[in-house]
Parts: structure tokens; sequence; C-alpha cells
């Protein structure tokens, strides 16, 4: 890959990594009622599975689009009700008791697999493999785009765990605590928005 289109790609790597979307909505959530250390898992998971989809789209998985139509509309529809199903856990997390979050986090397995059902990491992935790979690639160049990926991607979400933690540690009111998980939940719904409008490139990880 040449440098400046390398540099480009690193660009955008980096902006649609750590701009809002759902990973990072559920990530900011996630340590607010968690806590770092429990939500590592789900940070590794976001990251390594995005990893794999950047590469198994780079290897034509995406071509599944063009020769199943039907597939696309049914990726759609698990993915928004997923969301509305993650959405709901996230409002209804209760208030930390003795300085623990009741429930659970995401474990590193489905935040891996919600890759799959992720709008945004699907733009992202099939935007890398089309838009910054030359039209002769080959696996080495797929491997490579992943793994600049999986770089920049873990410190940025990293970076909205983090801003959960800082939360966590204002939000000790149980009703402010309930205000910022309804809040999340609003704008993971409202990231639904590409999906029903057909065009998962307005899609916002």
């Amino acid at each position: 890959m040449p440098t400046d289109l390398f540099l480009a790609f690193a660009a955008f790597a980096l902006i649609s990594s750590i701009t809002p979307g759902p990973n990072n909505l559920m990530l900011m959530a996630s340590g607010t009622n968690f806590g770092l250390a429990r939500t590592l898992p789900h940070m590794l998971g976001v990251s390594l599975g995005f990893v794999l989809m950047v590469l198994l789209v780079g290897l034509g998985l995406a071509q599944i689009f063009t020769h199943v139509p039907m597939a696309y509309t049914l990726l759609k529809a698990v993915c928004a009700v997923y969301l509305c199903y993650l959405a709901w856990r996230i409002a209804t997390s209760a208030a930390p008791k003795a300085g623990e979050a009741r429930g659970k986090p995401l474990t590193f397995t489905q935040a891996a697999l919600f890759q799959w059902v992720n709008p945004k990491a699907w733009t992202m992935a099939l935007t890398a493999v089309t838009a910054y790979a030359p039209a002769d690639a080959r696996l080495l160049t797929f491997v490579l785009i992943a793994a600049v990926f999986g770089i920049i991607n873990l410190p940025s979400v990293g970076l909205w765990a983090m801003m959960g933690v800082q939360l966590r540690r204002v939000l000790q009111d149980p009703g402010a605590l309930r205000t910022m998980n309804i809040a999340a939940a609003l704008m993971l719904l409202a990231s639904l928005y590409p999906v029903f409008s057909g065009d998962f490139s307005k899609a916002t990880d």
C-alpha cells in the first residue's frame, strides 16, 4: 500500500473508531455501570471482533449481499432487534449498590459477535476494503488493514470506556445514573436511523 494511501487510511480508521456510535455508547455505559476492569472483555471483543470482520470482508464475505439480496434485509432486521434489546438493557440498568452494579457487562464473545449486527462496523469494514485497498490487493494487504484498524481501534474505544468510568465517579446519585443510562439508550436507538433509511454509510462506532 502506497504511503499516502496508508496515511489516509490511518486517518479514516482513527476518525471512524473514535466518533460516537453503538460500540462507543455501549462502552461508555458499561464503564459507568460496571467500571473499567469488568468492561475490558467488552473492549477487547469490540476490537478483535472487528479485526476479524475486516479481514473476512476483505476476503470476499461482503459479496454475499450481491448474490443473496435478502441477506441485506435480514441483516437490517437482526441489527434493529438486537440494538433495541441492548438499548433496553442499558436503560433498565440498576443503580450500583455497595460499589457494584447489578447485572453483567457484555462478554468478549458477545461484543465480538455484536460487530456483525453493528451498522457502523459494516460501514467501516466495507469502506476500508473498497476505498483503501488496491484493486489487486492480496491477503497480506487485508491483514495489514485489519491490523492497523485493531491498533487504532482499541485505544479509541478505550477512551469511551474511561469516559464512562469518570461519569461513574460523578453519578453517585441513583436518579442521575438512571438518567444517564436512559440518555445513552436513546442515543443508541438513534443510531438505528441508517438501518431504517437503508444506508449503512450514514451510521456512526
